[in-house]
Formats: structure tokens, sequence, C-alpha cells
């Protein structure tokens, strides 16, 4: 019997829930005793070394524990990119694995991905043809140069593969796969539906914070923050912050708050303001499950995340996308999700705002966005193992 060695990377949150249905896709293989004898190694690059950030999510969502933990930590951008390189090359070279997996656009995800070509290793990766057309996002760089080294690409939506083509890929090295995110979403549905919003809401408030009256029904909106285009200038943050005070008069708004965020509201004067706004209420970042249960009821979602995006289409919570581009345009609502791009620009937000709260929820599932995506992929590294 044959034997193939997978090594999976994951570097920073977006990527944890990406990759555990792919574990346990791999864990199922595995006690099925299936015509490969397959070996699994995860690798965690460290790019998020807070237990709030990294550890608790392990938890929660049954990730195995890292096999490899390289301890890059926080850093520049060429920092990270450079320090996990030096680190994973030697991983490599110790492992032999047949497959790297990478997930997502992290900068884990683009410097394992040319540490492993550079050593002759074959590059899967999840959440491939993503792209937002905006080179001056980080995370964009990533796609790029993943896609381009990638051996196997494998999609979230018909519109990457679009994405792709127009880039020459061959349509060998692309399969449509569906959104692994959706997986974890379905898989943890029941057990955050299980969970007390108001219960969530006391335990993770910030130092200092009032105890909020309680909450009830879908009676409250749901905001995060921590892209560098909305927080790191006072010009941009300050409108934001003053039309956050004055929606949260509608309605309490929660808002879990990126250590980004909060070390810029605290330079740019604008916490205390905050702190004194009684119905907007900061809190600690959140596990999955907590923010999984909020989003499942909240009125609205305020954000500049990736992944909630895609979690509000199939939820069906209207969301406010707080960029100018995304690179999920299947969640876009001229394409059936929830989504609407707003930017930061104020008054585009507010007539936005009103709009979505008229409208309601309105679920949306795209093709193959349910909850069996992970058996996908292995299936389609399985099948290009020759």
């Amino acid at each position: 019997m044959k034997t193939l060695k997978i090594m999976s990377v994951v570097g920073a949150r977006p990527n944890f829930m990406k990759i555990a249905p792919f574990c346990h896709a791999i864990e199922r293989y595995q006690a099925s005793a299936g015509a490969v004898v397959l070996e699994h190694l995860l690798v965690h690059t460290g790019q998020h070394y807070d237990v709030r950030m990294s550890q608790t999510f392990f938890e929660t969502l049954g990730i195995p524990t890292p096999d490899i933990d390289l301890e890059v930590g926080s850093g520049s951008h060429a920092q990270q990119v450079g320090n996990t390189m030096i680190a994973f090359e030697k991983v490599l070279q110790a492992h032999r694995p047949d497959w790297v997996v990478v997930v997502g656009d992290v900068n884990a995800t683009c410097a394992c991905s040319i540490t492993a070509k550079k050593e002759g290793i074959k590059v899967a990766h999840i959440e491939a043809g993503l792209r937002s057309f905006d080179l001056g996002m980080p995370e964009e760089i990533n796609r790029m140069v993943t896609d381009r080294l990638s051996d196997l690409l494998l999609t979230p939506d018909r519109l990457s593969n679009e994405n792709l083509r127009r880039e020459g890929v061959p349509e060998s090295r692309m399969v449509f796969v569906g959104n692994i995110m959706i997986d974890t979403l379905e898989a943890q549905r029941q057990a955050a539906a299980r969970l007390d919003i108001d219960n969530i809401i006391r335990n993770n408030l910030v130092d200092g914070a009032a105890v909020p009256a309680r909450i009830a029904g879908r009676e409250y909106g749901l905001m995060t923050l921590h892209r560098p285009s909305n927080v790191d200038r006072q010009e941009v943050l300050k409108p934001l912050v003053d039309f956050f005070r004055e929606a949260s008069g509608r309605f309490p708004l929660l808002w879990p708050i990126h250590p980004r965020t909060l070390k810029q509201l605290q330079q740019f004067g604008l916490l205390d303001p905050v702190s004194k706004t009684p119905s907007l209420i900061l809190l600690h970042p959140l596990g999955y499950h907590d923010m999984l249960r909020l989003n499942m009821d909240a009125a609205i979602m305020l954000t500049d995340s990736g992944g909630l995006q895609e979690e509000c289409c199939v939820l069906g919570t209207p969301c406010m996308t707080l960029r100018w581009n995304t690179e999920r345009p299947i969640t876009l609502s001229e394409n059936g999700g929830a989504s609407v791009l707003v930017g930061n620009d104020v008054e585009r937000l507010r007539t936005a705002f009103g709009n979505a709260l008229q409208g309601g929820r309105r679920p949306q599932r795209p093709e193959l966005w349910d909850g069996l995506t992970a058996d996908r992929i292995l299936a389609a590294i399985l099948g290009a193992r020759s």
C-alpha cells in the first residue's frame, strides 16, 4: 500500500476555520482504511501567538495540536515572510512531504508556498483564485504568488476559476471544490446556537466597561474593524467612530475589538468617547463559537473581514463591508449575497445601513457551499498524486 505524506500549514486566525475541516477529512480517511496510507503533519507558523487569537480556536474547532510550531511571532510583512521561510525550509528538509497544503492569503501562505517549490515539493492552495485586484492589499500579493506557484488550485466559487483562466492557469491545475469556511460553519452551527448572547457579552467585556442591559432577539448590530486602511489614520477612523456612536442610538452595537484597532483608538484619543457611549459595547476578540452565535442573530454586520462576508451570505445577515473592493464578489448583493461595499465613506455607509435594516435577512448559499468541501479537497489531492 502506498503512502502519501501531507503537510498542512496555518499561520493566523483566518486559517484556523479553514484547516479544521481538512484535518477532520484526513482523520476520517485514515479511519476508513482507504487505498492510500495518509500521513499528516500540521505546521503552525505562530503568526498569532496570543491565546485569544490562536489557542482557543484550536480547542473549540477540534484542530489537532500542531506537530510543529515555528513560533515566528509578529513583525513587519518582510520579517514574517522571511522568518517563516527560514524556519519552514528546515522542516521541509527534515520531513520531505509529498504535498504542502496552504490555505487563504496570510503571510505564511505565501512564504511556505515559495519555500516548498524551491524544495521541489508540490503545493495545493485551498481558497485559490480569489482576487480583489488591489495590489495595495498585502493579501492580494500573497494570493497571486501562491496561485502562480501552486500545483493544485482549489477554488471556492466559479468566479475564482474565471480569474485563474484569465491569468493563464491551465484547467488541469484547477478544481472547483466550494468554500471550506462553510464546512466549519455547518459543523459548528448547533454548538453556537446553544450559547446565550448575554453571557457572551458579559464574559467578554473589555476591562472597565459597564455591563449592558439584556439584549432581546435581533435588536443589536455586530461589527469588526482591523484593516490599516480603516484604522491607521485618524482622519479616516474618527468619522467612522462618530458614525458607530450615532448608529448605536438605534440599537446596541457589539464591537469585538482587534488589538490593532484598540491601540489606534487610544493613540488618537478616541477610546474615551467610545467607552462613554453606552450602546457601543467593546468586547475582547471572540472565539469562533461566540462570534458565530452573535452573527446568527445580528440585525446587521459592519466589517472589513473577508471571512465574515462569507458567513453573512449563508446566514443572511445584512453586511456592510467597510472596504472599496472585495476578493469575494460572490457575497455581494448584486451576485445574490448579503454584502454591500461601502468603503470608509460615512455617507455611503449611513445610506446602506438604513437600506439594509429595511431589507432584513436573506440567506443565500452559493454553489458547493454545502459543508462537504474538505472531502472534495482531499479527493482532489489523492487524485492528483501521480
